[in-house]
């Protein structure tokens, strides 16, 4: 699962990508690593794992992981191959989620592509570019269906439905995810045409350091923007988180953040973002050897869970021994977790929540 930022040259993509690059903007032991020039795997940011290393003492930890890409900058065009149009959209297409960076600063040193800073402008440019190149999708593939639905092909009739509202939104200026599946034909359909603008999606908005704590006139024009698409809003300064990752120690970082008034890098606050707008959460494994944080999709059930660990799990699942998180935390260990009747022995059938501590057992 990918999460790509996208974004116009210029406002602050690659610099973003490389701060979540440099461990040392998250915590002492924040591990990157670049599998291709611009695929990123960086660690989720998750206290609960400090708190269970701290209580079980074991002799590594794993956290978990969500891969970021930095993709190349787009321009007016890139529907039909412009600047480095057709890589940005080969590259977005295989992400599962966006990550739109927009420019909400001034600065006269930074050129921008269009001339002057406008936020609004510059989310439509991109909004449009990948809409075209999802309506030459549509009709390419609404072309091969129109002859199947006129058989009285009832499959093929229910595509050409869905495919008309998709055309009609897109042709409105509207994304494709605006489009909410009516039946489970429909959301299996729609994941299968690949459309770019069905992916969700979140906006960072790149401040200067002045406003990273409460923005700026600009964050509040994409706020009002986006308001109806129920997309999250993130104001970082990116140019500040650079200077975050230049500094040795843990306790300078800290007090570039408090004389910034933050809390934590705002890196942080993205990655956590990211995980979520990719619909994954985390489950547990803490023993003494290791402690580990494992990613699964939301609703995944116990056997799906243990899958992720090793497919022979899956296969041989027997059951899952489960503690939440907090009764763990509360009774500080799995033993006074379970005096305490906080144990639960668990099927097939369990959806696994977010943050529960899991031993399963299985049989191959």
């Amino acid at each position: 699962m990918k999460a790509g930022i996208v974004g116009l040259p210029n406002v602050g993509k690659s610099t973003l990508f490389n701060c979540l690059s440099n461990a040392k903007a998250q915590s002492a032991n924040f591990p990157f690593c670049t599998i291709e020039p611009n695929i990123g795997v960086v660690n989720v940011p998750d206290p609960r794992i400090n708190k269970l290393e701290e209580l079980v003492k074991p002799e590594r930890v794993q956290m978990a992981t969500v891969d970021i890409v930095d993709i190349a900058g787009l321009v007016k065009g890139a529907s039909k191959g412009e600047g480095l149009g057709n890589q940005f959209l080969g590259n977005i297409r295989e992400c599962n989620a966006i990550i739109h960076v927009l420019r909400c600063f001034d600065n006269d040193n930074i050129v921008h592509v269009d001339g002057n800073v406008n936020p609004i402008r510059d989310k439509e440019t991109i909004d449009i570019e990948l809409q075209l190149k999802d309506l030459e999708t549509i009709e390419k593939r609404l072309e091969k269906v129109k002859r199947a639905a006129k058989t009285g092909n009832k499959e093929a009739q229910t595509e050409e439905a869905l495919l008309n509202r998709i055309r009609e939104a897109l042709l409105q200026a509207k994304s494709a995810r605006t489009i909410i599946p009516q039946s489970n034909d429909e959301e299996v359909l729609m994941e299968s045409f690949q459309l770019i603008t069905a992916k969700p999606v979140l906006y960072v908005c790149n401040v200067d350091e002045s406003s990273a704590v409460n923005g700026n006139k600009y964050v509040d024009q994409v706020r009002e923007l986006v308001k109806d698409e129920e997309a999250e809003v993130i104001v970082l300064s990116v140019g500040a988180e650079a200077d975050i990752t230049e500094l040795e120690s843990y306790e300078e970082r800290q007090v570039f953040l408090e004389d910034m008034g933050l809390q934590e890098p705002g890196a942080s606050v993205l990655i956590r973002a990211a995980y979520k707008l990719l619909k994954q959460q985390t489950y547990f494994t803490a023993g003494v050897k290791e402690v580990r944080a494992w990613t699964i999709n939301i609703g995944a059930t116990a056997p799906q869970a243990a899958g992720v660990i090793h497919t022979d799990f899956e296969k041989g699942f027997i059951r899952a021994e489960v503690i939440s998180y907090d009764d763990y935390v509360q009774y500080g260990s799995e033993a006074k977790a379970k005096e305490a009747g906080k144990f639960k022995v668990e099927g097939k059938e369990y959806v696994v929540k977010d943050g529960d501590v899991m031993h399963f057992r299985f049989n191959v």
